[in-house]
């Protein structure tokens, strides 16, 4: 079943853009290394000082927004979207009864644009994508009614993608996986395996680079994080299969490989990511860009990495096996990154006040970032 996008049920893709979208694909990133080889990295002590704890006790936290300088989260198989007040208590601003929880899926990404926030959730048809009006007082925040802009997306217990952003450019950028079926990724009929983006009406932009199409790049597994660098350059990082996991720079209409590979591949076809880890030390999930460096909170390899962005080869390791596994990192108005924890999802271990969210000075990062190939 084909999604439908709100105000355009119909996507219409043309098959011959994907020969075009082979050719958009030559002119691919330097590969930081050869196919068989982890991309440099170095871990490092940060056990002092400790992180602060910015609130505790949330329930398979997924996602973390700033709207107005209040920190919402979803959790992912509550179906609810909670706000943090200055205490570090979590208040209810309301509950998706609809969400289906299951596996990796339930209640995902958050995003938000005055006055709307959006929300990636599981459904009985399927992923979807629905906008909320945002209002009230920090303290006191409601949402309308949800209209749905995007739906029957594929979805899966594995492979859901989830993550929602909102780009430079004032549009809304969301991860799709593949579900679990290998092929949607290279398939511009299905929004399996993709990045899209949309306008914050639900609408395809004119300028996409498939017309009729929220499709924005290709050829991917289950990509998590989104951010932007100053300069525009847009990242996002991926889940692998079983050898790699990747961060990639995303150009639009690129084509990065999978499933023919994973990690770096050296193939012309394809864009190769600009870092490369086994699947065992990162799991990249969230990622934020802040004062020239690249944050990734990584799942079951239970660490936040630094990429700085003038060296996007090479990555540092910190609080390695600390605190579990980590889902999302942002910055505060405070410009303090705050980390959000993820052991209460079914695959971590909790530890007392999981899940949390927690707080870091960059300065205790960035000074100490200074890995070199």
């Amino acid at each position: 079943m084909r999604p439908r996008i709100a105000g355009n049920p119909k996507i219409t893709v043309f098959l011959g853009i994907l020969a075009c979208a082979a050719m958009l694909t030559g002119c691919a990133a330097e590969a930081p290394r050869s196919p068989g080889a982890t991309s440099s990295s170095r871990a490092v002590d940060t056990k002092s000082p400790e992180p602060r704890r910015i609130a505790a006790e949330l329930a398979a936290p997924w996602s973390m927004v700033f709207a107005e300088n209040t920190l919402i989260v979803s959790e992912r198989d509550s179906g609810r979207i909670v706000e943090i007040d200055s205490a570090g208590t979590a208040r209810q601003i309301i509950r998706l009864d609809d969400v289906v929880h299951g596996g990796e899926g339930g209640l995902l990404g958050l995003a938000f644009q005055q006055p709307y926030l959006f929300a990636y959730s599981t459904a009985e048809d399927g992923n979807r994508i629905q906008r909320f009006e945002l209002s009230g007082d920090s303290g006191a925040l409601a949402l309308s009614h949800p209209r749905t802009i995007l739906s029957e997306l594929p979805s899966a217990g594995i492979h859901n993608g989830g993550r929602l952003a909102i780009g430079p450019d004032s549009m809304l950028y969301a991860t799709v996986g593949d579900a679990g079926n290998e092929s949607s990724a290279q398939d511009l009929e299905s929004l399996g395996g993709k990045i899209l983006r949309l306008t914050i009406q639900g609408e395809v932009p004119g300028d996409n680079p498939f017309p009729g199409s929220p499709v924005f790049s290709f050829g991917h597994r289950n990509p998590q994080g989104i951010a932007w660098a100053p300069d525009g350059t847009m990242y996002a990082s991926e889940f692998g299969q079983n050898r790699w996991d990747e961060l990639n720079i995303i150009e639009p209409g690129a084509n990065y490989g999978w499933p023919a590979h994973e990690g770096i591949a050296e193939d012309p076809e394809y864009r190769d990511p600009i870092q490369q880890w086994s699947t065992q030390s990162a799991s990249p999930s969230g990622i934020t860009i802040y004062d020239g460096v690249l944050y990734i909170a990584n799942l079951r390899g239970e660490r936040l990495r630094t990429v700085e962005l003038s060296t996007p080869h090479d990555s540092t390791e910190f609080l390695v096996g600390d605190h579990g596994r980590l889902r999302d990192v942002k910055v505060s108005e405070t410009g303090e990154l705050w980390v959000l924890t993820n052991n209460t999802d079914g695959r971590g271990t909790p530890q007392e006040g999981d899940d949390r969210i927690l707080g870091i000075s960059p300065e205790t990062l960035i000074d100490r970032t200074a890995t070199r190939r």
